[in-house]
C-alpha cells in the first residue's frame, strides 16, 4: 500500500475497480455488469478460487465460449430490468420529495413580486435585486400558470409560471403598529 498522498494515482485503480463492481440504488446492478454482461471477477477470487471460479476453470473452451454467449444473450433482459428497477426508484424518490412540497395558490387580485432570471437584460450585476415590481395576479390557469398585471392595468401576454413569483406584502407606514396588510386593488 502507498502511506504517501502524493501517490494517489497509485490507488486510483483499486478505487475505480470498486466504483465500478458496487451496485447501484438507483439500477440495481453494477455498471460492469451492465456494460459486459457478467459481474466482474476481484482479484481476491483469483487467488482463492469461488464457485463460479471452479465452475468456469472446469469448462472446456467451446462449453466456455457457449456459456458466455448466453450470458451475453441474456443482457438485454438484464438492461431492461435495470431500467425498470430506475424507473420506480425515481418513482420512489418523486413521492418522497412531493411529500414535503406545499403547493402555492395565488388567486386574482393579489400582488406578486416576479423574479429576475440570470439571462434577463434587467440584471445590473451582483447588488442588483433579484425580484422586480408588484404585479397583480389577473388571472391563474391550470397548473399553476399565472397571467401577470401591472399595477397601471396592463395584461402581459406571457404566462409565466407560479414558481417565479412571490406573494408581495405591503407596508402601509401611517399604521401605528407593525401590521402587513395585503393591498387588493380593484
Amino acid at each position: 500500500m502507498v502511506e504517501n498522498h502524493k501517490q494517489w494515482h497509485e490507488k486510483l485503480p483499486f478505487s475505480l475497480l470498486g466504483y465500478r463492481t458496487m451496485v447501484r440504488t438507483s439500477t440495481g446492478a453494477t455498471s460492469y455488469m451492465l456494460v459486459y454482461g457478467t459481474e466482474a471477477v476481484i482479484p481476491a477470487e483469483v487467488e482463492i478460487p469461488s464457485l463460479r471460479i471452479i465452475q468456469e476453470v472446469e469448462l472446456n473452451d467451446v462449453e466456455w465460449i457457449k456459456s458466455r454467449y448466453e450470458q451475453l444473450a441474456l443482457i438485454d433482459g438484464k438492461r431492461m430490468n435495470t431500467v425498470c428497477h430506475s424507473q420506480l426508484y425515481q418513482n420512489r424518490m418523486s413521492r418522497a420529495f412531493d411529500k414535503r412540497v406545499k403547493p402555492r395558490k395565488f388567486a386574482p387580485g393579489q400582488l406578486v413580486l416576479k423574479k429576475i432570471s440570470p439571462h434577463q437584460n434587467e440584471t445590473k450585476g451582483k447588488f442588483s435585486p433579484n425580484w422586480k415590481d408588484p404585479y397583480m395576479v389577473h388571472r391563474v390557469l391550470i397548473g399553476g400558470v399565472l397571467i401577470l398585471a401591472e399595477m397601471v392595468g396592463e395584461i402581459w401576454p406571457k404566462p409565466i409560471i407560479s414558481d417565479a413569483v412571490k406573494r408581495y406584502y405591503a407596508y402601509i407606514s401611517n399604521i401605528s403598529s407593525f401590521d402587513v396588510i395585503e393591498l387588493h386593488l380593484t
